[in-house]
């Protein structure tokens, strides 16, 4: 691959931006990477491990002169960053981000994008449950969507660009209509995460279940529950106050088929039990063949080093 971006400004240094640069330096997409975060502990860790080219103390200092900048910081936050280094922008530099939700990015960054700047908002739905800069790994988007969530009229060359960027850290691309994306996502990741939490913590509760015994005989769906609720908590409570209308339309629909399931365990319904498990195992296969996971015992996460698991 060649350099599609002469330099490149990472804010925020957590498992998706040091995927990034892992993932940009080995197809060779980035003359220099920069990168910068709050936390004057996770600059030096990532000065430490060379994550970046350079580390910055300010975002002012990361985005100088750079064509790209990918706002790699919690939902939450990314008014108040975009409001940061709009003075500093490059004209003609693209501004993308790596959020889980993006109505609510274009809202909060979309207005302080100034004139002759390009912003092509963007979810590559990867990530383990592991963060900060020790956490990436440069196969994290291997085989992996990313969404681009442009706004109507945004720069087609920018857009290009920016898919060819992703295509060269080895992830898919699609395009996608914001609001399209948060509902999808409320389907895929945002409700099941909130029900991974939520049986978690009923464990947690559950006091004639004792811890130990929730340790030592924890069966694989709920092994896969800890997984998933060990994920970045001010990530995730940004995502759920950020995409709350997708989110609690899904979560009602949910509730309304655990409560058919109930119905049907309580009478004794094992035709719709059956009818039911039928139709949504085949959402499985359609997963696996679509490459997205593996039908390996244990999901093949036994010899993983670290698995997928999109946010």
């Amino acid at each position: 691959m060649s350099v599609i971006y002469n330099r490149v400004a990472l804010i925020g240094l957590g498992l998706i931006a040091g995927s990034m640069a892992h993932a940009m330096r080995r197809a060779g997409l980035a003359g220099e990477i920069v990168g910068t975060a709050r936390s004057p502990q996770t600059r030096a860790i990532a000065a430490d491990i060379g994550l970046c080219d350079r580390i910055t103390a300010t975002v002012a200092e990361a985005v100088q002169g750079a064509d790209l900048v990918v706002l790699c910081v919690p939902p939450g936050a990314m008014g108040a960053v975009a409001a940061e280094i709009a003075p500093h922008l490059a004209q003609g530099a693209t501004v993308s981000d790596v959020g889980s939700v993006k109505r609510d990015v274009i809202t909060q960054v979309g207005p302080h994008i100034p004139a002759g700047v390009h912003f092509v908002p963007a979810h590559p739905l990867a990530g383990t449950e592991h963060s900060g800069p020790r956490a990436g790994f440069a196969e994290l988007f291997d085989n992996r969507y990313v969404l681009l969530t442009p706004e109507p009229g945004t720069d087609a060359a920018a857009v290009a660009r920016l898919r060819a960027l992703w295509e060269g850290c080895g992830a898919r691309v699609e395009e996608m209509d914001a609001d399209h994306h948060d509902l999808v996502l409320a389907v895929t990741s945002h409700t099941p995460h909130l029900i991974a939490y939520t049986m978690v913590g009923v464990a947690d509760d559950l006091r004639r279940v004792t811890d130990s015994e929730v340790i030592k005989y924890s069966a694989a769906g709920f092994r896969d529950f800890t997984r998933i609720a060990a994920s970045d908590p001010t990530m995730w409570r940004d995502v759920f106050l950020t995409n709350k209308d997708a989110t609690l339309e899904i979560l009602g629909r949910f509730t309304e088929e655990l409560f058919a399931l109930q119905r049907a365990i309580r009478r004794g319904d094992g035709d719709h039990l059956h009818a039911y498990f039928t139709r949504t195992r085949a959402i499985r296969r359609g997963i696996i063949e679509a490459g997205q996971d593996t039908d390996a015992p244990d999901f093949g996460r036994m010899k993983a080093k670290r698995e997928p698991a999109e946010g």
